[in-house]
């Protein structure tokens, strides 16, 4: 029987959902200083960026019909891939942990205000069963819930629009972020789904155009919530979306952005960790391992204080950002492709420099924040060493 695949307009869907997310929002407000003018300008430039790479990633991933961190193996090796492949695992459920407690405590705001149920960990509950229901339902029989879900999530988002942006600034705007630092922060929740895109891309029908749309839908998605957060911060002074909702009249339209919003964004997270766990061990079967992900995210939410995610990004961008560079140099320049071999060192070297080199860049203010010049170092330095130096040989820096 031939295998379900997805449609591109299934794929579109599921990263709307990713885009419309909290902590898309929050992370907008953290660029209000910069004001709306340039704050745009940068949200814009940064996602066009953190996009790109976006879309070089996922592409990857549709041509070769394969997951995401079964796609490193084909630039490090398969022991080689296995850093990165558990470094994703710990990093979605780092995610995971973080999306159901600041859902669960913008929510509780709201639901305290409306009917006194204030403690976080009921709602940490509910979003994280509605998360183990999406994975069970499964990437590919879930389009008519997901169509539901960001149908009601587009009409509410709109419906928030309307609130923030209607008036005049409520506060002064002052440059206590350079522009380079918001453009940095812009590309950072892009950054974020790198190791992930493939996962969703593999399946499609037509992995190009699946490709090509989610990466739009992503970015236009994504520059509105961080407009959204921006322009909150600006036009009423509040960056607490869920006093927002409340001071807009949203009371229980506002628990559903909240929650359904967290749960689509969430999902991918479990579920992609399940699909990394996978490329460690043909042992650890995706769907268990994502709902295993899901409750460890749960337990993580409910008993550990982990809302805060700026330097989270940070480090995943550090992480991540060298990887695809190298797998962008191998694919589309190069045209190798090594996971017949343990370990490629020198690939790992050159990632490794790259890391150093994006934490080095983070205390240097460039117009354009730190991935764009890491990324483009990185890339030129791959083609270098296998252009040039001694590495044109058979073993090609693997063992």
């Amino acid at each position: 029987m031939e295998e379900k695949k997805t449609s591109t307009l299934g794929n579109g869907l599921i990263w709307f959902g990713a885009a419309v997310s909290i902590a898309e929002i929050l992370t907008g407000t953290y660029i209000a200083p910069l004001g709306m003018q340039k704050g745009t300008a940068a949200i814009l430039l940064g996602h066009v960026i953190g996009c790109l790479l976006f879309f070089l990633a996922g592409l990857i991933g549709g041509r070769t019909g394969k997951s995401a961190m079964e796609t490193v193996k084909m630039s490090f090796g398969n022991r080689g891939a296995l850093l990165f492949a558990v470094l994703n695992v710990l990093q979605l459920v780092g995610w995971t942990a973080i999306m159901i407690i600041n859902g669960a405590l913008a929510t509780t705001v709201i639901t305290g205000k409306l009917w006194g149920i204030d403690q976080a960990w009921i709602w940490c509950l509910a979003i994280g069963a509605l998360i183990i229901l999406w994975i069970a339902v499964g990437i590919k029989n879930i389009s008519k819930l997901n169509y539901i879900a960001m149908g009601a999530l587009f009409i509410l988002t709109v419906i928030l629009s309307t609130v923030v942006f209607k008036g005049t600034p409520a506060v002064s705007t002052e440059e206590s972020l350079s522009f380079g630092a918001a453009v940095e922060l812009s590309a950072a929740m892009p950054l974020s789904w790198l190791p992930l895109i493939s996962d969703y891309t593999r399946d499609a029908k037509k992995p190009r155009q699946a490709t090509v749309v989610s990466t739009l839908i992503y970015f236009a998605g994504s520059c509105w919530m961080y407009a959204i957060g921006m322009g909150a911060a600006i036009f009423t002074g509040e960056t607490d979306i869920s006093k927002i909702l409340l001071q807009a009249g949203l009371g229980i339209a506002g628990v559903v952005i909240l929650v359904v919003s967290t749960v689509t964004t969430t999902y991918l997270d479990a579920f992609s960790a399940g699909v990394s766990a996978e490329s460690i061990s043909r042992r650890l079967k995706e769907k268990p391992m994502a709902i295993g992900v899901a409750v460890i995210g749960i337990l993580l939410a409910v008993f550990t204080p982990i809302q805060s995610f700026e330097g989270f990004l940070y480090l995943i961008g550090s992480v991540f950002a060298p990887m695809i560079a190298i797998q962008i140099a191998d694919f589309f320049i190069l045209k190798r492709k090594r996971d017949d071999c343990s370990a490629d060192w020198v690939n790992l070297i050159l990632w490794g420099t790259g890391f150093l080199g994006y934490r080095m860049f983070m205390k240097i203010d460039t117009p354009v924040g730190q991935t764009l010049p890491v990324m483009l170092i990185i890339i030129v330095l791959s083609v270098l060493v296998r252009k040039v130096g001694v590495f044109q040989k058979k073993t090609d820096g693997c063992v």
